[in-house]
């Protein structure tokens, strides 16, 4: 059963972990997912980009088969289903879909039209049970062709979200999506400590999570980070994982092209990193 990230969430703050949040692709990566989380014992968040769940033929189709998932796989660990960077109208989508949770991204909005947004999903999703994150300040970097540069947001105005009864906030503090640029400053504490001071046991959500060092991801959830989205460096061993199946020249060999062989390695790959971030963030054992 599909569970609300809240609890979770609110577990995490207090005992200074975060959350593994990883993007689906498509069945290899549920799979994966999954079986690393229950695996490590942790609560997971499964999460899709609008455009991942286009991709996957829609949003019923993935809630049906993160379910049939969950139980061909005996998942005994809390799973939430989310919604990655929706807008207003993909949020009522993955609610109608059957979501546990939904992420609105009223980012790229004005202030008081993001605020008005926000405060409507998150009564809605308050009287179905369903977490809500919101976001404030655009963060570096592509995903699904909203780009920004990293900017960071305003604490004064992460406090006006997060007084709308929202579930968790992301709030760009200098993270990127994608493959990080050299010469990338870091995160931005100093901006972290002013929002939490404003937001309190908020859960704050870290976007960009594939690519920061090791240490800065710790030092963010030391800080009050519940929640670390994972996307990019599960794609990236997924394609390497994959190249080497094919450089090798297995798929000639054999049924080697059968597709549950050619996958096989990128999932095994995806499964691999899924266990060592819930490890860095700590979330292992805590289902």
């Amino acid at each position: 059963m599909l569970v609300s990230a809240k609890e979770m969430l609110e577990k995490a703050v207090a005992g200074h972990y975060a959350i593994g949040a990883f993007n689906l692709n498509n069945l290899e990566w549920t799979k994966s997912v999954l079986a690393a989380a229950q695996e490590a014992n942790a609560p997971v968040i499964v999460q899709v980009s609008e455009g991942a769940g286009k991709y996957m033929a829609g949003f019923k189709n993935v809630a049906d088969t993160v379910r049939n998932v969950m139980e061909y796989q005996n998942i005994t660990v809390p799973v939430a289903l989310h919604l990655d960077h929706g807008t207003y109208e993909g949020a009522l989508k993955c609610i109608e879909a059957g979501f546990s949770s939904i992420m609105f991204d009223g980012s790229a909005l004005p202030i008081e039209e993001n605020l008005a947004k926000t405060k409507e999903l998150a009564e809605l999703c308050a009287s179905k049970g369903i977490s809500l994150e919101a976001e404030v300040g655009a963060i570096g970097g592509e995903e699904d062709g909203v780009v920004g540069m990293g900017e960071c947001a305003d604490p004064d105005e992460c406090k006006k979200i997060a007084d709308l009864g929202i579930t968790m906030l992301a709030a760009g503090i200098g993270n990127i999506h994608g493959v990080y640029p050299e010469g990338w400053p870091g995160l931005r504490f100093d901006v972290l400590e002013a929002i939490k001071a404003k937001t309190g046991d908020m859960p704050l959500v870290l976007h960009g999570g594939s690519g920061i060092p090791d240490e800065m991801v710790q030092q963010a959830v030391r800080m009050g980070v519940a929640k670390v989205n994972v996307n990019t460096e599960c794609q990236l061993v997924f394609a390497a994982a994959t190249r080497e199946y094919i450089e090798a020249g297995k798929d000639q060999k054999g049924k080697g092209f059968d597709p549950r062989k050619l996958l096989a390695p990128g999932a095994a790959a995806i499964k691999a990193k899924v266990l060592e971030k819930i490890y860095l963030f700590g979330s292992n054992d805590k289902a």
